[in-house]
């Protein structure tokens, strides 16, 4: 199951609320919104994503991550590679 399970639908909700705002950026540029409006808006929904992955990433080390380190070996130490260049990918972004 993945980390996110238990509040998928919270996930989702992000997520279409996301959409509307790039939407929302589409229109604004249709209509020629004056451009630190539309960068201001590009910087709200940049914020917004950064939300979810946290979200995602603190709902993978909790249960996939922890759930490998409780079982041990090699698999632990995949996961702890795998979720430290998560972490990695979303600090460079």
């Amino acid at each position: 199951m993945p980390g996110y399970s238990s509040n998928k639908d919270d996930v989702q909700l992000r997520l279409r609320r996301v959409e509307g705002q790039v939407r929302g950026l589409q229109r604004m540029v249709d209509e020629d919104a004056y451009c630190i409006d539309v960068l201001t808006q590009v910087a709200a929904v940049t914020k917004a994503l950064q939300a979810v992955a946290l979200q995602l990433l603190d709902g993978h080390l909790n249960t996939c991550v922890a759930d490998a380190i409780g079982k041990g070996g090699p698999a632990a130490q995949d996961k702890i590679a795998e979720a430290s260049a998560a972490v990695a990918r979303l600090v460079r972004s």
